[in-house]
């Protein structure tokens, strides 16, 4: 274990129960193991010492826990802020103001200037009574960087794909405003079918933010009614073949019976429209869509419905596959946000199924996500 089997000599008081009453690992008094919190853990007795220290504190502050027990708080860890002023004699909190409670979560520096969240508690036996145990609790802020560097990719990419459009817009409004009488009809039209074009590419972005907002949140909400998952594929297709590819291109093969799907059919039509689109930019040959009953991805169901797509493209490379449902990845240049696939995980997670990317038979990229069959509550 990472702490100490004895407290600090005079740490134990009548706000601790006696040693032999405590978990195994547990000289504080706080009724768990320390070691099974993620964060770091650091108490300090009413005279400063280090009475425990978790294996998360170990593990972000590279100090040994034995190294650790029983040594000044100051001394053990040794906080700078991020002005280079050391945290415990700035903040004095065995000395300072008895009204005090804590200190927030803020940035502090380790030797070696590793950053760290840093948050304290002060407990006392009564208000502003002597300190009897000193808190401290520790993050690395590896994760909170990565997210942060996240937003920002999203910023930047969000400006990007706004800018070319909105430019264009502008521009042949601008032109149409100032010299309407010069374009022929055929020439408006163009110019017009441009900006409408546009307009649609701009109104898909922010649908993709919200999207992922949701998504990021927890607050992605599911509508579910009965969906004929075979027609909603088929109704793809026919807008891909009138849009003029070749109805050659795509193969359907619903197997049947299907079990009745209750899904929400607009983030199911996105879906399958994200993944269509894939194999059609991206791939190459026939693609091809398969519908099968299968095992449900719950433990309570026994049934769910899945759906293949596949082509006859160069497939996805074996190092990408882990990164395919991450934000901004793309398969290749040909356009995209690289915000399609990391919404589709996200609309099919929030129906309870699963989705998987793999090479399909043919060499080609293959994606098959699987959909629980459940009816909604209010009809079970």
């Amino acid at each position: 274990m990472s702490v100490g089997t004895s407290s600090a000599p005079g740490a134990q008081d009548a706000g601790n129960p006696p040693a032999a009453s405590r978990p195994p690992g547990d000289p504080a008094g706080l009724g768990i193991d320390p070691d099974q919190l993620p964060d770091g853990l650091v108490v300090a007795d009413e005279q400063g010492r280090v009475i425990c220290f978790n294996k998360a504190a170990e593990r972000i502050t590279a100090v040994r826990a034995q190294d650790a027990l029983g040594q000044r708080l100051e001394k053990a860890l040794p906080l700078e802020d991020l002005e280079g002023r050391r945290w415990w004699q700035l903040t004095d909190p065995y000395g300072g103001l008895a009204i005090r409670v804590g200190q927030p979560e803020r940035n502090l520096l380790l030797p070696g200037g590793r950053e760290v969240l840093v948050c304290a508690r002060y407990v006392r036996t009564r208000p502003t009574g002597p300190l009897r145990r000193l808190v401290v609790t520790l993050r690395d802020t590896e994760a909170r960087r990565r997210t942060e560097r996240s937003h920002a990719e999203l910023i930047a990419t969000v400006a990007h794909e706004l800018r070319s459009p909105l430019t264009s817009v502008k521009g042949f409004t601008a032109t149409l405003l100032a010299k309407w009488e010069r374009f022929t009809d055929d020439q408006k039209r163009l110019m017009l079918e441009t900006v409408d074009a546009d307009a649609d590419r701009v109104t898909r972005l922010i649908a993709e933010l919200l999207d992922i907002s949701r998504i990021d949140s927890g607050r992605l909400e599911v509508r579910r009614q009965p969906v004929d998952i075979g027609a909603a594929v088929g109704r793809h297709i026919q807008a891909y073949v009138a849009a003029g590819q070749s109805a050659d291109r795509f193969l359907l093969r619903v197997q049947q019976p299907l079990p009745d799907l209750w899904a929400d059919p607009d983030k199911i039509d996105q879906v399958l429209s994200n993944l269509l689109e894939n194999a059609v930019r991206h791939g190459e040959g026939t693609v091809t869509i398969d519908v099968t009953a299968t095992a449900s991805p719950r433990e309570d169901e026994d049934t769910g419905t899945s759906v293949t797509v596949s082509d006859e493209g160069p497939g996805i490379p074996e190092e990408s596959m882990n990164r395919v449902f991450t934000r901004f990845w793309r398969g290749s240049k040909r356009g995209g946000t690289g915000l399609g696939l990391y919404i589709v995980k996200g609309i099919v997670e929030a129906h309870g199924g699963t989705i998987t990317v793999g090479r399909a038979p043919g060499a080609g990229a293959e994606f098959r996500f699987t959909l629980p069959v459940s009816a909604p509550a209010y009809l079970a």
